[in-house]
């Protein structure tokens, strides 16, 4: 749809359709973010193993705490309650659900579910509603950062048999959660944030893509085997 929202105020002009769409995807986002640092990246810093990875997984966990800020911000412009951006008020998604208890497996979700993160993000990156297309500007080049974090501690465990081993089980254990973080096939939702240009590519092209981006990082990099999912 040929439009473009440029800031808060216009919002208020447009179809109520529109306007929840946005408020929607700003509230799944603050939601889980705050959830995602909650279970995995600051119970990652007494995972990690050495100094150094303790001071990158505090950064990683800064972050994601900053991206759920952020959003929440957002929301709280459009007038959204802030108890309307927690956890309590909405289900976060399913991949949160995973139980973390290694640091190998912390590095798997950040090698994989960040990679997964990277494409929803793209796909804001030219929202026609101005202030979140800038927000997920912002947000990419951390997202980046962490997707690299896991791809980078994962290689190095993988230097050794046994480190290899526990991020194959790692992968094995966590990567059939992901392709259902792209939504169903067919979705009525994803069809109107396309229709309205909130979003640019379908759940079914954006599982794609991940699975070919995964499958480059696991089978081509670390030398590992994607663990076949329907």
């Amino acid at each position: 749809m040929d439009m473009q929202v440029k800031t808060i105020g216009d919002l208020a002009a447009q179809p109520p359709e529109y306007r929840q769409l946005i408020e929607k995807i700003i509230i799944s986002h603050a939601v889980n973010e705050l959830y995602g640092a909650q279970v995995f990246d600051e119970p990652a810093i007494a995972l990690a193993p050495t100094p150094y990875a303790k001071w990158l997984t505090c950064r990683v966990a800064m972050e994601e705490y900053g991206h759920h800020v952020r959003f929440r911000e957002l929301g709280e412009q459009l007038g959204i309650a802030p108890a309307a951006m927690t956890p309590d008020a909405k289900q976060p998604l399913s991949i949160f659900e995973f139980p973390l208890e290694t640091w190998e497996q912390f590095c798997v979700i950040k090698l994989l579910a960040d990679l997964a993160e990277i494409l929803q993000v793209e796909d804001l990156l030219t929202c026609t509603f101005h202030p979140l297309r800038n927000l997920a500007r912002m947000t990419m080049p951390e997202e980046k950062f962490h997707a690299q974090f896991g791809r980078d501690f994962c290689t190095e465990l993988c230097q050794t048999p046994a480190g290899k081993a526990a991020v194959q089980a790692a992968i094995d254990q966590y990567f059939p959660l992901l392709p259902a973080f792209f939504g169903r096939t067919g979705s009525k939702n994803n069809e109107a944030y396309r229709r309205w240009g909130i979003k640019q590519r379908s759940n079914e092209d954006m599982r794609a893509d991940f699975l070919a981006r995964a499958r480059a990082l696991v089978e081509d990099h670390l030398g590992l085997t994607l663990p076949a999912v329907a």
